[in-house]
């Protein structure tokens, strides 16, 4: 836990502030680092709340203490549940990889085209605290390590921590904790828990609500490679790169590459969809390389390609607390679709949720959800906040998971 020393004693740091990553990070993941009072203008609803940017300690995959960012937002009513009041960890869904497009920006105001601001109100009125971080890589001059498993399961899990120590704040550390996501969202959010039990045993862990997951990223950019979606599998390029900075990469792009790269970052979500509609990997590399021929392309530490994308694939070395799995879980997993997903190969999807069957992790499906990817998003919130206050309510987790 983080030394109540180390915190910031006063909420006055500016917004500049926030954004500059330190020189160096010192102190345990989760430290707050630095915290302004904001309003959130695009959380509808005019939900009384008390909220916060915050800039916090991490630890990125490779074992370094980083800097991130996020958002602390704590209900003004008193919370009427069991217990003290609980913590949804919150992972948007994709926004952009430039540090324009970071979700505690476009929240407290700087609007790019995020999307996920009714699904913090519905946190916030069931009487939830919301800690939802930006993800690695938000900061100024810096790009978001886009689908780098272990990078989003740490933020998530230390902005929790950070929750706590905001200075005017009222999260106690014995408060209920789930994490929720949706899309990119979702696969961080499945990271976090499995993760939780190793990185973070002192948080009381109450279940992890996962929709739209992209679990197999073998799969997916096999089917975003040359489609409308193609944008994602940029982001996904780019962002795990910026992880693992060893693999081949800049040596690899010929002009049209190196202008991808310009316009994946200088845009948020819509502007990069719109900029890679219909692209093709082929055509980034001087060699003209495949999605299969760069999987086998090897970094100078002898990590290749597709290690770093079979390093992310979810549900994998999964188990119960007493298994001799490397990830541990002892709390259920809510994970769901739209029935007409374009985005997200279904395979993945459907594959995760089986392999958190298999391991014994109780988990509730649900793919009939009436809509496409983004839609679906929308559509579940009720469920998902209903099946998170139930597990804060202390009741039995449901699963419906197949007989193997």
């Amino acid at each position: 836990m983080a030394d109540a020393e180390a915190a910031p004693s006063g909420c006055a740091a500016t917004d500049a502030a926030i954004y500059t990553a330190p020189s160096s990070v010192d102190g345990n993941p989760g430290d707050l680092l630095a915290c302004r009072s904001v309003a959130l203008p695009h959380v509808p609803g005019n939900v009384p709340m008390k909220a916060w940017k915050v800039q916090y300690a991490s630890t990125n995959v490779q074992g370094k203490k980083i800097a991130v960012s996020g958002t602390v937002a704590v209900p003004t009513a008193t919370w009427a549940g069991p217990g003290s009041r609980p913590v949804v960890a919150f992972n948007p869904g994709t926004v952009g990889l430039g540090s324009q497009c970071a979700f505690s920006k476009q929240l407290a105001g700087a609007y790019q085209d995020e999307y996920e601001g009714e699904q913090v109100e519905a946190f916030l009125k069931a009487g939830f605290a919301v800690a939802a971080t930006d993800g690695v890589g938000y900061l100024d001059g810096q790009t978001h390590t886009y689908m780098a498993g272990q990078n989003a399961g740490h933020a998530l899990l230390d902005i929790v921590r950070t929750s706590r120590q905001v200075p005017g704040g009222s999260l106690a550390s014995d408060g209920k904790v789930a994490i929720s996501g949706y899309s990119e969202g979702g696969a961080a959010a499945l990271w976090g828990a499995q993760l939780a039990s190793s990185y973070a045993p002192e948080l009381h862990m109450a279940g992890v609500a996962a929709g739209g997951v992209p679990g197999d990223l073998r799969l997916v950019g096999k089917q975003l490679n040359g489609g409308p979606f193609a944008g994602f599998l940029a982001d996904a390029q780019i962002g795990l790169h910026q992880a693992y900075p060893n693999l081949p990469f800049d040596q690899l792009l010929n002009d049209n590459g190196r202008q991808a790269v310009k316009n994946a970052t200088s845009n948020c979500l819509y502007g990069t969809l719109a900029s890679f509609l219909g692209a093709n990997v082929e055509n980034y590399t001087t060699n003209h390389y495949t999605l299969d021929q760069l999987y086998a392309l090897k970094g100078s530490d002898g990590m290749s390609w597709g290690d770093a994308v079979d390093a992310q694939k979810l549900g994998a070395d999964i188990g119960g607390p007493n298994s001799g799995a490397k990830y541990k879980m002892d709390f259920p997993t809510f994970q769901y679709r739209g029935v007409f997903e374009e985005v997200i190969a279904t395979q993945a999807e459907e594959d995760t949720r089986s392999r958190y069957c298999k391991a014994g992790i109780t988990t509730q499906w649900n793919s009939s959800y009436p809509g496409e990817h983004l839609l679906t998003d929308s559509i579940a919130i009720n469920d998902v906040t209903a099946w998170i206050g139930d597990r804060f309510a202390g009741k039995a987790a449901p699963s419906n998971c197949p007989l193997f």
